[in-house]
């Protein structure tokens, strides 16, 4: 038993009664904390963000109504401009950690906090800053590309950093006799080098646990369903390669089979003419692709892929966040200095 179970485990029977009677009152605490996602939940938000001069960001992978109470939603290319272009004194990130820390690495000035800080990210964890500096010295001399999906510390060991929307751009701004070190997510890295054609560009192997659940069967027999569907493909996925292979073979409609960031399926959710569009990626997505072109029909392609990470900002959560400043996000004053250099790449 770990440390949390053990946590209310009651010595006596006797005492099971009473710990019962606690977990009853702990719930009708939640419940009153704004535990329902209500109107009057919202106008409470709202009021404790103004009194605090604070803006919510929201990743486009959170909750349908965490994303509507906040003050803008995007992806991380669009709500790290935010963070740098924001005048307000509190920034709240509804989204995982390494999210509020590139917006306090950008807004060294500003507080800021995230609802619950226990919402990480397996990519992120699958490179360290060490293993960083291992790759770096088999490669000397090699840019090290890092996808925002990072720790502050594995940031600061990096050259650049990029998003999916612009991470083929920012390889393709290091010259061309350079050999590029990009971490840590494989299947953006495939995507770049297909995109870039570079031959000199080394992938870390780690992944998204979410995304690299989204298989290429579960995409051919999706799309063998309905054969009328654009597919939209985030370059995360399981299946982003293996897409553009199947789609040049004929095993999905070449046509209607794009790889795209969240930020680019939005834009190409307002101008597409199809009746439908299958959509591979996290399934929070699905809310602003309605919303921007309610006359589709969106589905996703694996309708279990739900990162447990994002969901963790709550009604509740977020509502004690800004009654209580609660937690505030700090980043070591030396590392957020070499990381900044490389994250005001990304957003430039």
């Amino acid at each position: 038993m770990t440390g949390t179970q053990a946590v209310g485990v009651q010595a006596s029977e006797g005492r099971a009664d009473e710990g019962r009677a606690d977990e009853g009152r702990a719930d009708m605490g939640r419940a009153d904390e704004g535990g329902v996602a209500d109107e009057r939940w919202a106008s409470e938000v709202r009021r404790l963000a103004a009194r605090r001069d604070a803006v919510i960001l929201a990743h486009n992978y959170q909750a349908p109504e965490i994303q509507d109470v906040a003050d803008h939603v995007g992806d991380s290319l669009a709500l790290s401009r935010l963070a740098a272009a924001s005048t307000a004194s509190v920034i709240v990130f509804a989204g995982v950690y390494f999210m509020a820390e590139t917006a306090k690495i950008l807004a060294p000035d500003r507080t800021v906090l995230i609802p619950d800080p226990r919402a990480g990210c397996s990519l992120a964890d699958s490179i360290t800053a060490q293993q960083v500096r291992e790759w770096k010295a088999e490669h000397p001399g090699a840019a090290v590309v890092a996808y925002v999906n990072t720790s502050a510390e594995v940031k600061a060991e990096s050259d650049l950093c990029c998003t999916s929307a612009n991470a083929a751009q920012v390889v393709a701004s290091v010259p061309a006799d350079r050999e590029v070190l990009f971490l840590p997510d494989q299947f953006l890295g495939a995507h770049v080098r297909r995109v870039t054609g570079r031959a000199n560009l080394h992938v870390w192997l780690g992944e998204c646990h979410v995304h690299a659940g989204i298989s290429p069967a579960d995409l051919r027999r999706k799309a063998q369903a309905d054969p009328r569907a654009e597919l939209f493909i985030h370059p995360e996925c399981g299946c982003s390669t293996a897409a553009l292979w199947q789609a040049g073979e004929g095993d999905l409609p070449a046509g209607r089979t794009r790889v795209l960031s969240t930020g680019g399926m939005l834009e190409a959710a307002r101008t597409t003419a199809a009746p439908a569009v299958l959509v591979a990626t996290e399934t929070g997505m699905l809310h602003q692709l309605r919303r921007a072109n309610p006359a589709v029909h969106w589905e996703p392609v694996n309708p279990g892929a739900v990162c447990r990470f994002m969901k963790m900002t709550t009604p509740a959560a977020l509502l004690r966040c800004l009654r209580e400043g609660v937690t505030e996000v700090t980043v070591d004053p030396g590392v957020a200095d070499r990381a900044r250099r490389a994250v005001q790449a990304m957003v430039a």
